[in-house]
């Protein structure tokens, strides 16, 4: 299979949520063909550099962000998306190292103190690496000092906090309150998201930006990523 080939061959089975060819993907009909981790294999094999590839990825999630905004997909069409996307990074990241892609800068992401609802979190992850950011994932029911410790390790330049709970929300509110106290704050671009959130609750505590779904999130830091 030819270069351009291959690329549309990885949008298309993104798209139809395949990670690999055990898959029938969206309409059922695709069991037994190479899937995204079969034919991201075959790029690297051919030398497809890795800013054509994440490229790509990234233009198929936008795809399947549409299908999912226009309501022909439902929320586990957009996880399949989703989840393809994060293999196909784990298969590309150890060639990423010495190729022409350039990390965008550290996101460290989780889901705040006592609220163990990952999904959404999950999802903003995978795009993220997709988009080109190097994730720190440190999962859910994350206290405020390991979330502020992360961001020091890591020399992080973004902050993802989510909650999908009102009772755990305002843990967010602790984790901005310590990088303050710590000296962090100003050099760091928090981001908040979640059932329970708004743009006016991120105003009142001090957040950069409220992300409606991991789609925004993505434009949001397209706009203010340098």
């Amino acid at each position: 299979m030819v270069a351009d080939e291959l690329i549309r061959e990885i949008k298309t089975n993104v798209v139809m949520g395949r990670v690999d060819s055990s898959d029938e993907g969206y309409d059922g009909k695709m069991e037994g063909k190479p899937g995204v981790s079969e034919l991201v294999r075959d790029a690297i094999k051919q030398d497809i550099s890795g800013k054509r590839l994440i490229d790509a990825l990234s233009e198929a999630m936008v795809t399947v962000g549409e299908k999912y905004d226009s309501g022909e997909y439902l929320i586990p069409d957009m996880l399949a998306g989703a989840e393809s996307v994060g293999t196909a990074m784990d298969i590309l990241e150890p060639h990423l190292i010495h190729s022409d892609v350039k990390s965008k800068g550290t996101f460290v992401i989780a889901t705040v103190e006592g609220d163990l609802h990952d999904i959404g979190k999950n999802i903003v992850a995978t795009l993220l690496k997709g988009a080109g950011y190097n994730v720190k994932d440190l999962g859910a029911g994350i206290s405020a000092e390991k979330i502020v410790e992360a961001v020091k390790e890591y020399n992080a330049e973004f902050v993802g906090l989510s909650a999908l709970l009102t009772t755990t929300m305002i843990k967010m509110a602790s984790v901005i309150e310590l990088m303050e106290s710590e000296g962090l704050r100003s050099k760091v671009k928090v981001l908040i998201g979640g059932a329970p959130t708004s743009p006016d609750f991120a105003k009142k505590i001090g957040a950069d930006a409220h992300c409606r779904d991991a789609f925004e999130a993505i434009d949001i830091l397209r706009d203010i990523t340098p």
